[in-house]
């Protein structure tokens, strides 16, 4: 039995050191000298302050902003509690939720008629999605630029210039980051 017992124990321990200190030692050290910002969580700074993450979304609800994808975290866009609705599509409660958020975003811009995007209205599979489709940012304009009292046309231009492109171009969706969006928005207010 002592036969056996030393060769497993001695294995136990050296696959214990190589899988739980020497490799995740490593790819902490090459994830630090080669992708430090993703290493640090992709955070963006507005000069000295944090003031979010490219990988997690955040509420906004003034109607100076672009409003992001709701969140079916509670509370919203909690990174903590990563989660979808888990509603299926013949729910009610999810189809109640969509007619409010239809009603909110009409409340909003009444005098926008145009289709309202699907990523305005549902929540997307972790709760946490930063991005929204162009068109979502596209159909929110017009209220942006009331609130803002800035042109439709400049504010067009803006959410072009945020558009990101497939994923290695085949990829994903084209999607416009909220955040990064209004805080460039923020700036141009500021005429920075």
């Amino acid at each position: 039995m002592a036969s056996l017992l030393r060769p497993a124990l001695g294995l136990l321990f050296a696959f214990s050191v190589l899988t739980g200190l020497a490799y995740p030692a490593l790819v902490t050290v090459l994830a630090q000298a080669f992708f430090s910002g993703q290493a640090h969580g992709s955070l963006i700074a507005d000069g000295d302050q944090v003031r979010g993450s490219t990988l997690i979304g955040q509420p906004f609800a003034d109607p100076g902003h672009f409003w992001s994808r709701p969140s079916a975290t509670a509370p919203a866009y909690n990174a903590a509690a990563s989660t979808g609705s888990n509603l299926g599509p013949m729910n009610p409660a999810l189809s109640d939720a969509v007619k409010a958020r239809i009603e909110a975003l009409r409340a909003a811009d009444p005098g926008n008629t145009a289709p309202v995007p699907i990523d305005l209205v549902t929540t997307s599979g972790s709760g946490l999605d930063p991005h929204i489709t162009p068109a979502a940012a596209l159909y929110q304009v017009p209220r942006v630029a009331r609130a803002r009292g800035i042109s439709e046309q400049k504010l067009r231009e803006l959410v072009q210039a945020h558009v990101e492109g497939r994923t290695f171009a085949i990829l994903g969706e084209p999607r416009v980051n909220v955040l990064q969006l209004n805080l460039d928005l923020e700036r141009a207010a500021k005429g920075g």
